[in-house]
């Protein structure tokens, strides 16, 4: 037997992100799983909302005042992002469950268009609120 060649560059022994150029539909795959854990702790806070509305009027006052300071807001405002955007990838990957739009460029241009609709979705559902908010 001869001698096994040498290389000049050790391989890695498994693929792993180092190697990996990151792609649009690589990043929005990783992007919607942290969307959907991210969901779990954001509908929580909205179901401690909803069960103070059940209960006594100053625990809704305290429990409302804390959604609605700023820090609230912005945390909500990313609720609804991480919402519509884990909405629309489900939409994409069942689209592509029919094996449609598979192509590289057309499956680019899902999670190019994933990205942005999420953000004009937000954008829109926030004006809307605001819009319909009663002045108090």
């Amino acid at each position: 037997m001869s001698a096994p060649a040498t290389r000049l560059k050790p391989r890695p022994l498994s693929p792993h992100l180092q190697i990996y150029k990151p792609i649009p539909t690589m990043v929005m795959s990783i992007a919607h799983r942290i969307t959907g854990g991210a969901l779990y702790f954001g509908t929580l806070i909205v179901a401690w909302w909803i069960t103070a509305a059940a209960g006594s009027e100053n625990y809704y006052n305290f429990v409302s005042g804390i959604i609605g300071s700023w820090l609230g807001q912005l945390i909500l405002f990313g609720y609804t992002w991480a919402l519509m955007f884990h909405m629309l990838g489900g939409i994409r990957h069942f689209v592509w469950d029919t094996a449609s739009y598979m192509e590289k460029h057309t499956a680019t241009k899902l999670a190019w268009a994933t990205l942005i609709g999420s953000i004009v979705l937000t954008i829109l559902i926030w004006i809307a609120v605001f819009a319909l908010r009663s002045p108090a």
